[in-house]
């Protein structure tokens, strides 16, 4: 019983960390940092720096669950997590959160260096409260204001290898900023009812569906232009452009087919490839950094 309670009391604690977007943001990183650099990082940088900015994300991923414990069970896509169920309390949650936001502070400031430390503390910041406490209830443009602290984490990699912001670790910042729109928004017009209950103001809500497709479209035409900038501007090779191009009208399709079909069933289709399509992107920048190809 015993070692049965301590098994679904770890795997609360791992929920409270949000590991698949952790997972997903830490990818981000990892890109930035092997972008940074020719040939192979070094590896005790390289390690701390994955740590302590992973640590950051689930630091504030378990603020998000501790700040929005009353509005998640009243939502069915949330009512499960560890706080609306019970399961763990809100002081032993921000505890740990605390924790792990201490833990990677520490990390980065004496084992990688301070500016990608004070980076990592405004994106933690920007993310768990001035995004989930203000942004968030205050308008419908909250996620993309908010997706600034999302799209930091390529140029939190890159700095923690060079000590520097980067101009190319601003081009993955934009290629993540513009994503972040058309991918949440595709998710909210399909949970629209939800967020109209809690009455969180997300585009579909104040806006309604019609006009929020009709954004995700725009803002899809924007990130095709925006991802053509890494090859335009010298950052990349033929290898990146010749996936980005083909990646890009893929993600068009999902966001014209979301203009001809009215169903949540195609907004949750484009919100998965969503996810797929900036995993493949910057796996392209990745390859492309160690395979060059060009005429």
């Amino acid at each position: 019983m015993i070692y049965k309670n301590t098994i679904l009391s770890w795997k609360n604690y791992l929920e409270l960390c949000k590991p698949k977007v952790v997972a997903l943001i830490i990818f981000t990183a990892i890109v930035g940092m092997l972008l940074a650099v020719e040939g192979i990082p070094p590896l005790d940088t390289f390690i701390y720096a994955t740590l302590g900015i992973g640590l950051a994300a689930a630091s504030a991923a378990a603020i998000n669950h501790y700040i929005d414990r009353q509005s998640d069970a009243k939502m069915a896509r949330t009512e499960n997590r560890p706080l609306p169920k019970g399961e763990l309390n809100a002081k032993n949650v921000i505890v740990f959160a605390i924790i792990l936001g201490v833990i990677s502070m520490l990390l980065l400031v004496f084992m990688v260096n301070i500016l990608t430390a004070f980076l990592t503390l405004l994106s933690l910041i920007g993310y768990a409260i001035i995004y989930t406490v203000y942004l968030k209830r205050m308008t419908p443009q909250n996620i993309v204001i908010g997706g600034a602290a999302g799209a930091a984490p390529p140029v939190l990699g890159w700095c923690a290898m060079t000590g520097e912001v980067h101009p190319f670790s601003l081009l993955l910042f934009l290629i993540v900023f513009i994503w972040t729109p058309p991918h949440f928004w595709a998710l909210a017009i399909a949970r629209r009812e939800e967020y109209a209950k809690i009455e969180i103001p997300m585009l579909p809500v104040t806006h309604g569906v019609e006009f929020t497709r009709l954004q995700i479209l725009l803002y899809t035409i924007l990130l095709f232009i925006v991802t053509l900038l890494p090859y335009l501007t010298g950052m990349s090779h033929l290898i990146y452009l010749f996936s980005a191009i083909p990646l890009g009208f893929i993600f068009l399709y999902f966001a014209i087919l979301m203009m001809k079909r009215k169903d949540d069933k195609t907004a949750m289709k484009t919100f998965g490839f969503s996810i797929l399509y900036l995993m493949l992107m910057f796996a392209a920048l990745l390859v492309d950094h160690y395979i060059p190809l060009s005429f």
